[in-house]
């Protein structure tokens, strides 16, 4: 247990002054959850940019218990592009700590280093929210979250999530069953139940 528990923190937060990509159902929790970390931390303001046709919008109420919502700026772009040029240069300004884009459509390699060359001069982390089998080759690390289904523990705490390390430019892949603890705004690594 606690190997994975050292394993799992070598990996979360993500690398810093690099971008990310994440997918599945649960892969809105994984951005507030890191959102939260990284701003609870130092202070800083996440940036979340998306284009404007989405239906359903962002509850600051909903994510306040992963994040305080005067922390988190939304933004609304036209398109795809603007939500790519938007990212590229809120990681450039240095100005937020973690920028969040969430992507509908595929990003070119050209674009993906640019983005990975913003967050290296602005110092900041990079996160694509995309679908599945959409990912980038400039990506540092792409990761897998879904909710974790367990009859016999729902009582007891209905947030496990699995998080797959799926792509990984510096290391191996993983896996790990982990929860969110509201109070430390923290990630912790749950053991996996035993089978009786």
């Amino acid at each position: 247990m606690i190997a994975t528990m050292i394993h799992f923190e070598s990996h979360f937060p993500l690398k810093n002054t690099r971008t990310h990509e994440v997918c599945g159902a649960s892969a809105h929790v994984f951005a507030f959850a890191l959102a939260g970390q990284l701003c609870s931390e130092n202070g800083r303001t996440a940036l979340w940019v998306r284009e404007a046709w989405h239906g359903h919008q962002i509850n600051p109420v909903g994510f306040s218990s992963y994040l305080d919502p005067k922390h988190l700026l939304i933004a609304q772009a036209p398109s795809h592009i603007d939500v790519l040029a938007s990212t590229e240069q809120a990681l450039r300004s240095g100005h937020v700590a973690l920028v969040i884009a969430q992507i509908t459509q595929p990003i070119g390699l050209t674009e993906g280093r640019r983005l990975q060359l913003a967050a290296q001069a602005g110092n900041a982390t990079g996160l694509c929210i995309l679908p599945e089998g959409m990912g980038n080759n400039a990506a540092q690390t792409r990761w897998h979250c879904a909710p974790v289904f367990d009859e016999s523990n729902a009582a007891e705490d209905s947030t496990l999530q699995s998080w797959k390390l799926i792509k990984n430019k510096s290391g191996t892949l993983s896996a790990w069953t982990v929860k969110w603890n509201a109070q430390t705004r923290r990630i912790s690594v749950v053991s996996p139940p035993i089978q009786r």
